[in-house]
């Protein structure tokens, strides 16, 4: 019997090894190609914040309005282009759709080094946000064909870390490019303008690098060698609707904006999308505004974001560990206002070193936040077609946020501090997100507790944390049979992390 026991641990030691080998396997080849792409877009999107200070505003003889109105053109066009770009992913797949997008949104990051005057300053920016629109949605799909639910908080993070990496390579890539002014100061052909074509071309390479290595769904990956491989996999991540060749419906499209939980998760990330993108697209204007120079505000926007580099993956892993999203997306945000009580509170002509300190608290706070509500959706909704128009509708709403902040933070009089109005806007906004996260989390635990006493009453047990939809909306109150995949969130037996 004993032997038995030994033998019975010893194959269960080595599942569990294949396992994780296959999950790193995983992580190779699907999340790093995903998050180099986020890592681009990123980049390109905030640059303009790099090029501002190394002179763009001046020399397109840009009004205050109007660079404002560029900004916000990039979220419009985001917004416009999104809903149809999940469409297209669907249609054409995540290897032909995601490796395109980012071709054609790197020629137009490219072609940003070639403006002029401030219609073609804003023309740039609002095509460049309709050519980025469907990659965030698309690689939020992607993610939760391969991965458990209990494993997508962490993956989701990571990709989205490359958002503050970004920030932070591209401050050195700026302070670099700007000790090139032997160049790019003589004629038109400023230093600024390398920003744009140099990472632009880089884009372009990797996005045609990229035909090679997007994977499709799991029943499809090149990268399994063997049948031993998928079979595993798919067995691994058996969410119940994963796996399935699931037909585009309109059904699931109309299930998606009709789930009010798909709306809290909307409005969560619309109040974090103000103070994430204001301090992205601001941040070398907010440090320089405290009596540095251009060059040295480039290389001290590196520091806030390798923090908040820090804190997303370590926030991450600790959502996984815990096994809940609320509490870590209200503490961030919690220390986020902070930042902005800082920034508000100290004179930056007077104290620049404390005002600066205030930076690393927003950024720290903001990103990891928004990293984790990213990741509500995509585990808590059921169903390819629902899943991805609730990602897809949680950016639109998000953008919104984003919008509303570009066009209030405007420098200050000279009575008035620089961005007061920006930053207390921003810090208002954080208030609001843990207010709507309290709200969606008891919005959740009471619809946990009102399926567990009702399965109670049947004689079963639901675990209180787990993969929500592994073998509950499988074995649940639906046959898998007769119920569409949208439908599944609807099973007594699937439990909604909160």
């Amino acid at each position: 019997m004993n032997s038995h026991t030994s033998t019975s641990n010893h194959a269960t030691s080595s599942e569990l090894a294949k396992q994780r080998r296959l999950l790193w396997k995983v992580d190779l080849y699907v999340l790093i190609p995903l998050t180099t792409l986020y890592f681009l877009s990123f980049l390109d999107r905030t640059n303009i914040a790099n090029a501002r200070i190394e002179g763009l505003k001046d020399d397109l003889q840009l009004t205050d309005p109007e660079y404002l109105n560029g900004l916000s053109f990039f979220f419009a066009g985001y917004i416009i282009g999104e809903f149809p770009s999940v469409f297209a992913l669907k249609w054409l797949s995540p290897p032909v759709w995601l490796p395109l997008l980012t071709m054609l949104w790197g020629l137009v990051a490219f072609l940003n080094g070639f403006m002029f005057t401030a219609p073609g300053y804003q023309a740039a920016r609002f095509f460049l946000g309709l050519s980025e629109a469907g990659l965030f949605p698309g690689i939020i799909y992607v993610i939760s064909l391969y991965y458990k639910c209990s494993e997508q908080p962490l993956r989701i993070a990571i990709f989205f870390s490359a958002a503050s990496l970004a920030g932070t390579f591209g401050g050195v890539l700026a302070y670099g490019i700007s000790q090139i002014n032997a160049i790019g100061s003589q004629g038109w052909f400023h230093s600024w303008r390398w920003i744009f074509i140099i990472e632009g071309l880089v884009t372009i390479l990797i996005g045609f690098c990229a035909f090679r290595f997007i994977p499709n769904d799991p029943l499809d990956a090149k990268f399994l060698k063997n049948g031993e491989e998928k079979k595993m996999l798919v067995k691994h991540i058996s969410n119940g609707d994963m796996t399935d060749r699931e037909p585009f419906e309109w059904k699931g499209v109309g299930a998606a904006f009709l789930d009010s939980k798909c709306w809290l998760y909307g409005l969560i990330l619309h109040t974090l999308d103000l103070p994430q993108y204001t301090i992205a697209l601001f941040l070398p204007s907010i440090i320089k505004d405290m009596g540095f120079s251009a060059a040295q505000a480039q290389l001290l926007t590196v520091p806030p974001y390798a923090l908040a580099f820090i804190t997303t993956i370590t926030t991450a892993i600790l959502c996984q560990r815990y096994g809940y999203r609320a509490p870590f997306i209200i503490i961030p945000a919690a220390i986020g206002i902070i930042g902005y009580i800082i920034l508000l509170a100290v004179p930056t002509s007077q104290s620049p070193g404390v005002a600066y300190l205030g930076t690393f608290f927003v950024l720290a706070g903001v990103f990891p936040a928004c990293a984790i509500v990213l990741s509500w959706p995509a585990s808590n909704v059921s169903g390819k077609t629902k899943r991805a128009t609730a990602c897809a509708g949680q950016i639109f709403i998000g953008f919104i946020g984003a919008i509303i902040g570009t066009q209030v933070y405007r420098n200050g009089s000279d009575s008035t501090p620089s961005y007061v109005l920006g930053h207390s806007v921003a810090c208002g906004y954080l208030a609001m997100s843990i207010v709507f996260t309290m709200i969606t989390w008891l919005v959740l635990t009471r619809e946990n507790e009102r399926r567990r006493r009702a399965l109670k009453d049947q004689g079963v047990l639901l675990p209180n944390y787990g993969d929500v939809g592994n073998n509950a909306a499988r074995d649940g109150e639906f046959p898998i049979t007769e119920v569409p995949n949208w439908r599944r969130d609807e099973s007594l037996q699937w439990s909604f992390q909160t």
